[in-house]
């Protein structure tokens, strides 16, 4: 929906059928979203492949792309002022689009990750930084005294570990111009009301944690509790994961409520990935692609196989024979040709069988 309208998302069947005159702008994947075609959003328009729809599809949640806009910057896509050759990267979380400019880190080349976490995501569900110093495709480890890169260009920045086990604030070097503070305060009050509950979820975006109780580790029975044990790294970036990291999340039951807390469930759905739903697009493509005959052959055992397969030579060579003739004569073929044919055929099969010697042994 553009210009003030209600947004509304419709499905790739509907786009066909419905909206022919319309003009569309593809999304791509969209979570638990239904075809908004025909219901309330829409005044005077019927689906014309489901008609009797709900009015409002409750559980869709409509972002900035349903206005053309992506991005932290909010710009349509493809965009004419940009002339920054640039790709756009969708997060797996909120499924927004992101110049690769614009996530805080540099991403690493398409084919070297699987999926990506935005700046915003990595926030709100800050759980996922200690998962990423052992998973991320580009580490985010806190080697190095702690030295961390600052992703805004104005220099290192010293991060400072907490001692005797505190979570302290990180303290920031003080050659970070004004506009840098102010970012820094305002990302501690997002992240002070977050509803991660876990008690090593400091605010600074730039913090390293040092848990001192180790013997807690394996006893806990749960492996982010074991990961938060060692020590990690917080920055403003964006994350960048490798192909099946979700299968490495935990889901001990406070795991899972938290993840219910968050809204990020299916993290732990392996078929929500898009590698997953395109795969089975590939999948039932192929299907459909499926010699039916082939099909059925291979569903036989050996002997209804070369029965099936010396039925068929045997009408195929009786019906070229028959239609020779009218070939021969220069004779139209009529139906009931066609149809004295097969019954002459089944004749002659019920004959054969009829014929046949059984044997039990």
């Amino acid at each position: 929906g553009r210009g003030g309208e209600e947004p509304a998302g419709i499905c790739l069947a509907c786009s066909y059928e419905c909206h022919g005159s319309h003009k569309l702008f593809e999304l791509y994947t969209k979570r638990n979203f239904r075809c908004d075609c025909g219901n309330s959003k829409f005044k005077n328009l019927e689906c014309k492949l489901f008609p009797d729809k709900a009015k409002i599809n409750s559980g869709n949640k409509y972002n900035d792309n349903f206005f053309g806009l992506y991005c932290i910057c909010k710009r349509p896509y493809p965009d004419p002022e940009d002339e920054i050759p640039d790709e756009m990267i969708q997060c797996v979380v909120c499924e927004d689009w992101f110049h690769g400019r614009h996530l805080g880190a540099i991403p690493p080349e398409s084919g070297d990750f699987q999926e990506m976490v935005c700046q915003a995501c990595m926030k709100r569900c800050s759980f996922l930084w200690a998962y990423a110093a052992q998973l991320a495709v580009t580490k985010v480890s806190a080697e190095d005294d702690g030295l961390v890169l600052n992703v805004d260009g104005i220099g290192d920045q010293e991060v400072i570990k907490p001692e005797n086990g505190d979570h302290q604030d990180s303290t920031l070097k003080e050659d970070i111009p004004e506009h840098g503070k102010d970012a820094v305060k305002e990302v501690k009050a997002e992240q002070t009301s977050e509803p991660c509950t876990s008690s090593s979820s400091a605010s600074d975006p730039q913090t390293v944690f040092k848990n001192q109780h180790l013997n807690t580790e394996s006893q806990s029975g749960c492996k982010l509790q074991d990961l938060k044990a060692k020590q990690f790294v917080k920055k403003d970036t964006a994350t960048y994961w490798p192909l099946n990291w979700r299968s490495k999340l935990c889901t001990c039951p406070d795991c899972m409520k938290m993840y219910g807390d968050l809204d990020v469930l299916f993290l732990t759905d392996e078929y929500d990935t898009v590698l997953a739903y395109e795969n089975k697009g590939k999948v039932d493509q192929a299907a459909d692609r499926r010699d039916p005959l082939m099909d059925t052959l291979n569903s036989m055992n050996r002997v209804q196989q070369v029965e099936l397969i010396c039925e068929y030579n045997d009408l195929k060579s009786e019906l070229k024979d028959y239609l020779k003739r009218f070939a021969d004569e220069g004779t139209v073929v009529k139906r009931e040709d066609i149809q004295q044919f097969f019954e002459e055929f089944q004749s002659k099969k019920r004959r054969r069988v009829d014929g046949m010697q059984y044997y039990c042994s």
